[in-house]
């Protein structure tokens, strides 16, 4: 018989919440945007990309997150020579010195841990990218025949530059459509770049406490899955996403700039996204809102878009609002 939770109990997991915001906000000036889409990757269970110019701060964010959690915490740094093998692990030849044999015997790599950091995963070429597939979905590692099971919670944050700059290789679609997210990280305001440059160059620097257990994430994890989600907004997110592939009835948008569009897997991130936005914030009930502000962290990497929407200068985003606002709203 499962046991009943009260709602004293409830609270008491989402003020935890707010405790991992403000560990993060020791070492993180700013960003409450990038922050909160970060914290509903990690309540859904899901992966997330983060995207920006160097300099931002987003292994910064990324190391403070692992330090807040008591997590087992691994950084990959990608560049073009690193090998599947570097990530995922190899067989050893080993020699029993009481009988001679030999036998393989799998070493595990680093993408065996609880929070996997890829920074500047686009740094690499698609052979290495393409070894995180597995891991990714699967939550599994297959070697040498043998499938062997990554730890639980087990959560993705990758990094990577702006495809423009210099020696970058794009990420698959296959590959793409496997984070839960898409975050921007765009660059701070006046106010907040003057304090990270005052944080950064004193004597002292945050500290991030660790606040939070893997046991309690994964409590977490289950409680998003119990948030209320309306037959009226689910039936709105299948619309959404069915209405971002062009053909017979889109949106001019998506008929002139989108050349291939979402998949049934995005209905089921936007889904798992809102429910976690609305933990995040206090209540046990996704709305409109919710599926508005996460539309486009949702979306905007599993669109992929036509040679007229780069020559015209239309972003996802652009295209994303477009879809958003011709779509009608359900009632509640």
């Amino acid at each position: 018989m499962t046991k009943a939770v009260s709602e004293a109990d409830i609270q008491a997991q989402i003020a935890r919440l707010g405790d991992l915001r403000a560990a993060i906000g020791q070492a993180i000036v700013g960003q409450e945007e990038v922050v909160e889409q970060l914290l509903i990757g990690l309540l859904a269970g899901g992966h997330c990309l983060l995207e920006g110019v160097p300099g931002l701060g987003k292994t910064l964010l990324v190391r403070s997150l692992g330090e807040a959690l008591k997590l087992e915490f691994r950084r990959v740094q990608f560049t073009p020579d690193l090998m599947p093998s570097d990530i995922l692990g190899t067989e050893l030849l080993e020699e029993d010195h009481g009988t001679g044999r030999r036998h393989f015997r799998f070493q595990p790599g680093p993408v065996f841990t609880n929070l996997l950091l890829a920074d500047e995963l686009n740094r690499t070429p698609p052979k290495t990218q393409a070894a995180l597939l597995e891991a990714m979905q699967e939550r599994t590692v297959s070697y040498g025949g043998v499938t062997h099971e990554l730890p639980s919670p087990f959560f993705v944050l990758a990094t990577q530059n702006p495809l423009e700059q210099a020696g970058t290789y794009p990420l698959p679609e296959a590959q793409l459509d496997r984070f839960l997210l898409h975050i921007r990280v765009d660059y701070p305001t006046a106010q907040e770049e003057h304090d990270i440059i005052a944080q950064t160059t004193g004597a002292k620097s945050g500290v991030v406490p660790q606040v939070m257990q893997g046991k309690e994430v994964l409590a977490l994890q289950a409680r998003v899955r119990e948030v209320h989600f309306s037959e009226a907004l689910l039936r709105w997110v299948t619309t959404l996403v069915r209405a971002s592939r062009p053909g017979d009835g889109a949106i001019e948008d998506i008929r002139k700039y989108v050349k291939w569009g979402a998949g049934p897997r995005a209905g089921q991130s936007l889904v798992l996204a809102a429910k976690a936005r609305a933990l995040l914030q206090g209540r046990l009930a996704a709305t409109r809102e919710d599926i508005m502000a996460l539309a486009g962290p949702v979306m905007r990497h599993r669109l992929l878009l036509s040679f007229a929407a780069e020559a015209e200068g239309r972003s996802a985003d652009d295209i994303i609002a477009a879809l958003v606002r011709a779509t009608p709203m359900p009632d509640a």
